[in-house]
């Protein structure tokens, strides 16, 4: 039995399955780039649950396997990112996914490094791959997570900006972020998409931010063990 038909057994059984699709573009040259978060975080679930996202099926590859106790799919459209719809659309209608059963993960350069948001709905905020998914759905009704890349700089165009490397400073805020996506799977399989979004949409500390305070703490520090130290005769 195929991968295709055992969840459509799974689900004409009444026995509920989520599809989890994660964005990017295929392709060696696109692998480090801001624009595949979404990747990189279905990478961590098959990981961290050790499922196999090898199998090539609806113009995507996708892996099945068993998350917090609900069955997955797992899928990485292979469309390029500004057709990620075409793909979605036929995984959705081929098992009738509902909304609540369906998550997109995808990047946000309206957020800080590292933040995540949780969200039942929206527009597609300038994402073209929401975008393609909204208009191939034909719904913004859709559960999606959020991971902040960070704004785009004055002077970039949007498309260089998503499609450039994350600077080196930036690659723990993100990794983090990822992790927290991840998180955030694993509770709306578990908690269901409210309690999920309770938890996970806290503002992360920008790596600006985090640097700041460990340099001031530096300084405190340095400035207390000066005043601790007894004062020195000059033998010059």
């Amino acid at each position: 039995m195929g991968l295709f038909d055992r969840f459509k057994n799974q689900e004409s059984k009444g026995q509920e399955f989520f599809c989890i699709v994660g964005l990017g573009n295929p392709g060696r040259q696109y692998e480090e780039t801001k624009h595949n978060v979404g990747f990189h975080v279905i990478d961590k679930l098959a990981k961290k649950y050790d499922i196999e996202v090898n199998k090539f099926k609806n113009k995507a590859f996708v892996g099945d396997g068993t998350i917090k106790g609900k069955r997955v799919l797992l899928v990485k459209p292979q469309t390029y990112m500004n057709l990620s719809g075409e793909s979605v659309r036929e995984i959705v209608n081929f098992y009738k996914i509902p909304q609540e059963r369906f998550v997109v993960i995808f990047d946000d350069t309206s957020l800080p490094c590292g933040s995540v948001r949780i969200r039942e709905k929206g527009s597609h905020g300038g994402h073209n791959g929401i975008r393609n998914i909204i208009d191939q759905m034909g719904t913004d009704e859709f559960n999606r997570i959020k991971v902040g890349i960070g704004e785009k700089p004055s002077g970039w165009d949007l498309a260089d900006y998503v499609l450039a490397k994350f600077n080196p400073d930036d690659l723990p805020m993100m990794e983090q972020g990822m992790d927290k996506a991840v998180q955030g799977v694993e509770l709306m399989l578990s908690r269901g998409i409210k309690e999920a979004a309770n938890r996970v949409n806290q503002k992360a500390k920008t790596a600006k931010k985090q640097k700041e305070k460990e340099e001031a703490a530096k300084a405190e520090a340095e400035k207390k063990e000066n005043e601790e130290k007894p004062n020195e005769v000059n033998a010059e």
